[in-house]
């Protein structure tokens, strides 16, 4: 599966929030969400969260970075419910993390989804946007382009 686009829900009173139509089907009714990188949360269909914890668990817990990078996902994941609606509750632990007020974006970045404080993405998309070219010229030195 393959999530792309970028859409705006706003959080409830309640902490919950819709997901995007588009990805809904997808996603199935249980999801996983855990701390992601740049301070946002990742989101996870069931079948891609397993694929990313059985690559974390081949992973040397001999080396501090390892242990460390599986504590900060591993231990930052819920499995969290869609409900009837289409929404799902954002736990306090990840929402504080994020820094997730009213306003949230939902990334669809390949496998996952990326949920992000609106004026969080906006202060990153517009810095990564500046860095398009170089970082273009960079993938394309090693071969990823």
């Amino acid at each position: 599966m393959m999530f792309i686009g970028e859409y705006l829900h706003s959080l409830d009173e309640k902490k919950r929030i819709s997901l995007p139509k588009s990805f809904r089907a997808a996603l199935g009714k249980k999801v996983v969400m855990t701390r992601g990188l740049d301070n946002c949360l990742f989101l996870y269909s069931r079948g891609s969260w397993e694929k990313v914890a059985s690559k974390l668990q081949e992973l040397s817990f001999a080396h501090a970075d390892t242990r460390g990078f599986n504590r900060f996902i591993l231990s930052g994941a819920a499995e969290v419910e869609v409900d009837s609606a289409g929404r799902i509750l954002i736990p306090d632990h990840q929402k504080e993390f994020a820094g997730l007020k009213k306003e949230v974006v939902f990334a669809g970045v390949s496998d996952r989804i990326e949920l992000w404080d609106e004026s969080r993405w906006k202060t990153y998309k517009a810095r990564i946007e500046k860095q398009a070219d170089t970082l273009a010229q960079k993938l394309g030195e090693i071969g990823a382009l």
